[in-house]
């Protein structure tokens, strides 16, 4: 059997950075020095695939859930957004907004779309997501 060793539901990582106070946001895992660590979105084009459940001061245990179809989650959400809108990434330029979401933007760029919205949302509001893996969505 191939399929040992491995588990389903929360994941405890290590904080790749200080986590405290961020819990519900989009994380990425990274490696540091062949350490699994948990980190908030450097790049709108970052893979964040999990939602901070505990955060955790640098070097110190978080609890990850991966982003599943089967489970819908809550997010902060950047802006406003209507069900059924894409959601991707907010921008990472502004600090404050890493990890966050906002629906799919009409500005020309590529943005990895992750969830769909399946309430309305207002900002700064934990709305109501179903995870999609839809990958990158180019717009002209």
């Amino acid at each position: 059997m191939s399929q040992t060793n491995t588990r389903i539901g929360d994941l405890p990582v290590t904080a790749g950075e200080d986590l405290t106070g961020k819990e519900d946001r989009l994380v990425k895992v990274a490696n540091d020095s062949g350490q699994l660590v948990a980190k908030l979105p450097e790049a709108n084009s970052d893979l964040a695939l999990f939602v901070l459940i505990e955060g955790a001061e640098a070097d110190k245990t978080a609890s990850l859930r991966p982003l599943n179809a089967d489970r819908n989650v809550r997010l902060p959400l950047k802006g406003t957004c209507n069900p059924g809108d894409t959601l991707v990434l907010a921008d990472v330029a502004t600090a404050a907004d890493k990890g966050k979401v906002r629906a799919l933007p009409a500005a020309v760029g590529t943005y990895r779309g992750l969830a769909i919205a399946e309430q309305a949302g207002v900002d700064g509001q934990l709305v109501l997501a179903r995870p999609a893996a839809i990958g990158n969505i180019v717009v002209p």
